[in-house]
């Protein structure tokens, strides 16, 4: 009876630390205003970097978006790097070249560990925008969303802008599941930039000045990661500019893209994703981290050790049952803003299946390879 006593008094413990956490989240997302572009006209040079290797289905629809941008086309450059594409993805970016649409090649002669970050990094080299925005090659995006971000950038003189992404298209239940833990994700990255503290932010809809990016060294000292060519510089430029990262809180503006087709696809993006954590310089993010997944860990434990001991089953409910209440409140209204709230009703499935998949991550993420886009990194 003591020891259940104790493991009770701990449990509670965690659970409540967990949901001071996910307090602080709701209230970061709180603190973001939704941002409404003006009327002013805009002087900004943009350079649109699409780093794309093997997209030559996506390809050509997210060139024709870009294109489509209600935004000056002399101030705006489009640069597509092709990484070392078997496909035809470079003959679909040359179609485009009367439409000033500039095609790089990778050519590496050496095997990388990071080949997106040297495609990046090349097209920046070349640009002559001052202001970088990246996105993916299998992205879409509606006619105002270079605008809307532009207007951020000269309203606030942001450094660096985190912009919302989200899934669509979804086809069956897994890819719904994902739509709902990945827009969970993207709120939990803005809550964190509105409480000044950045921790996430997606590339595929990221900006950043082309200047800062040289001040705070590009991707020196993480170029030898596959990831991070996102969050692990968003992380250096927060470290220099702690007041200069903003969120950009407009429907406009966000990108969207699809699910993983497969469970094996899906864990490889999250095992990448994860990796970026042995990187961080930031120790809070790191142990915001491990408590996370030692939070996890104890409802399993519970639950596991509650089939031979009845009383642990109750403490495994409580614990599920406070968790999922508060990532509701949360998720309600990061789904409102995406316009995606019938996806609430698939928390109770998610939240149980999302502590399986987080104990499993923050293992399988921080050791061993992955594979990205036909190759095994690191």
């Amino acid at each position: 009876m003591e020891i259940l006593n104790l493991i009770s008094l701990i449990s509670a413990a965690l659970t409540l630390v967990y949901a001071f956490l996910v307090i602080t989240f709701i209230i970061g997302w709180q603190k973001l205003i939704f941002f409404k572009p003006g009327n002013l006209e805009p002087k900004t040079k943009v350079s649109i970097i699409v780093a794309a290797r093997d997209e030559e289905m996506n390809i050509g629809k997210t060139i024709d978006d870009l294109l489509a941008q209600e935004y000056p086309r002399n101030l705006t450059e489009i640069i597509i790097i092709d990484d070392h594409s078997t496909d035809k993805t470079a003959e679909i970016v040359l179609s485009y070249a009367d439409r000033n649409v500039k095609l790089i090649k990778l050519n590496e002669d050496k095997a990388l560990n990071s080949y997106k970050k040297k495609a990046i990094q090349t097209a920046i080299g070349s640009c002559s925008g001052d202001l970088i925005i990246t996105t993916d090659a299998d992205c879409r995006m509606g006619e105002k969303w270079l605008s809307s971000i532009v207007y951020l950038y000269e309203d606030k003189g942001y450094k660096m802008i985190s912009s919302p992404v989200a899934y669509f298209q979804e086809k069956n239940l897994f890819e719904r599941l994902q739509s709902l833990e990945f827009l969970y994700l993207i709120g939990l990255g803005a809550s964190t930039i509105g409480n000044k503290k950045p921790s996430t932010c997606n590339g595929a809809n990221l900006a950043y000045e082309k200047n800062t990016f040289y001040e705070v060294g590009g991707f020196q000292g993480i170029d030898d990661l596959a990831s991070g060519d996102d969050e692990l510089l968003l992380h250096k430029i927060a470290a220099k500019y702690p007041d200069k990262i903003g969120f950009l809180k407009n429907r406009d503006a966000i990108v969207y893209t699809h699910a993983k087709e497969t469970l094996g696809s899906f864990i490889q993006q999250r095992k990448r994703w994860a990796s970026k954590s042995t990187r961080y310089k930031n120790k809070a993010i790191i142990v915001l981290g491990v408590f996370v997944w030692i939070f996890n860990v104890s409802i399993l434990a519970n639950f596991i050790v509650g089939l031979f001991v009845p009383g642990f089953l109750i403490i495994t409910f409580y614990q599920i049952l406070f968790k999922m209440i508060l990532e509701s409140l949360f998720l309600w209204n990061v789904t409102g803003f995406a316009k995606r709230r019938r996806l609430m009703v698939l928390i109770p499935l998610l939240n149980v299946l999302h502590i399986l998949y987080i104990i499993y991550i923050g293992i399988a993420g921080n050791s061993g390879k992955y594979n990205w886009k036909g190759r095994m990194v690191r």
